[in-house]
């Protein structure tokens, strides 16, 4: 499977720009064999790694920066270079993005030089423009695009919004927002928001379901391989028919609500309150009356469930993994079995490692939900030991 050839050469978006699609995989599976065979733990069954759906326009939201490749020089839209963070260079032919996402990225450049509009600078933090944030569904097609600056001027907002809708994109742009962030923090922020056109958020549809998402929602960034890892995951469970989900760290509530479809009943818990709210709303579009959402920290909220057994967890926690005293409140549930789900493999063994005295491994697989990237997804089964 040979590489199409990406011209931006630096750019730190990509860490295998220039490996092979066989190699990148060969390099994922090898460092989660490592991963296991140090943990000190049987971690059952290896299932290997799936490979992506797609290798390219696979990504469905970008986080573009404003900058200058030398300092001083012409403003330019990208990704930072490796290595070099003040240094942002113009990625507009990027080939893991849709082509619309391109062309909206030159459009912006354009506008942005005509206009004579400086980028902010996180020294100086002077300037104006900041960033450009685009997503598109994958499946609907729907774009959202947010400009994002500082309150240090004023953007022709009108200007902007007819340069981009006289693009003839593949798909049709539902909301051009203009976010003002002035908080020194290289992140978007939002410390007002302006609707420039149209919503501030598009539909997507995933795992037979319709998802509403907003400018600043958390939603998986590639849908295809999502969807391919939790139909792998959800093969491994038993029958959930009449049976209690807990669905810990469930960001936007994607995976609790595919669950509460095979489950008697279904419980997220989430620290995000916009992720949260955004959950509840879509569970009520899709009529999952047996889905429910909690807000706060996991080590917090989950005494709130504790009087309950469920009979399946699935944990889905950030890159730093699951805090000890959080796993062990999860570990005293005393579920049946438990899925794990983690953007980190490193973090995800340390945690199997701590709760293999009462948890066993059946499984484990990895997933490149993110080619040319050095991110691997990896999930795993744990059932409970039964004890004599």
């Amino acid at each position: 499977m040979d590489n199409a050839r990406c011209e931006h050469e630096g750019c730190g978006g990509c860490l295998y720009r220039d490996v092979p699609y066989e190699g990148q995989l060969a390099i994922k599976d090898g460092e989660l064999r490592r991963l296991m065979d140090g943990s000190g733990i049987d971690c059952g069954e290896y299932l290997g790694i799936a490979a992506s759906p797609a290798l390219y326009a696979y990504r469905n939201k970008m986080d573009y920066s404003f900058g200058d490749e030398r300092k001083g020089g012409e403003i330019t839209l990208g990704m930072h270079r490796r290595g070099r963070f003040m240094s942002v260079m113009t990625t507009d032919g990027c080939l893991l993005v849709d082509g619309d996402f391109n062309a909206i990225l030159a459009a912006a450049l354009r506008f942005a030089r005509e206009k004579g509009y400086a980028a902010y600078n996180r020294k100086s933090r002077c300037g104006l423009l900041r960033n450009l944030v685009i997503r598109r569904g994958a499946r609907t097609r729907r774009i959202l695009v947010n400009l994002v600056c500082s309150s240090q001027g004023c953007v022709d907002g009108d200007a902007f919004v007819e340069r981009l809708l006289s693009l003839g994109l593949g798909g049709g742009i539902d909301g051009i927002l203009l976010t003002v962030n002035d908080r020194p923090a290289d992140f978007v922020y939002c410390d007002e928001l302006r609707t420039l056109y149209g919503n501030s958020f598009y539909f997507e549809e995933m795992l037979g379901l319709r998802f509403k998402v907003g400018a600043f929602s958390f939603f998986q960034t590639n849908v295809e391989a999502v969807e391919r890892l939790c139909e792998t995951v959800f093969s491994w469970m038993p029958p959930l028919d009449g049976k209690t989900v807990f669905d810990l760290y469930c960001g936007a509530g994607v995976i609790t609500q595919a669950l509460a479809k095979r489950a008697g009943r279904a419980v997220g818990i989430e620290i995000s309150g916009e992720a949260v709210g955004a959950a509840r709303e879509n569970a009520a579009a899709n009529g999952l009356a047996n889905c429910s959402f909690i807000e706060g920290d996991v080590l917090e909220r989950i005494d709130a469930l504790a009087g309950e057994r469920p009979d399946f967890v699935v944990l889905d926690p950030p890159r730093a993994g699951v805090h000890p005293k959080a796993l062990e409140k999860i570990a005293g549930l005393r579920a049946d079995a438990l899925l794990y789900i983690s953007c980190n493999p490193k973090s995800m063994m340390e945690n199997l490692r701590a709760m293999n005295g009462l948890y066993g491994v059946k499984c484990v697989q990895a997933f490149d939900n993110f080619p040319f990237t050095g991110h691997t997804e990896a999930a795993a089964l744990l059932e409970l030991r039964r004890q004599n």
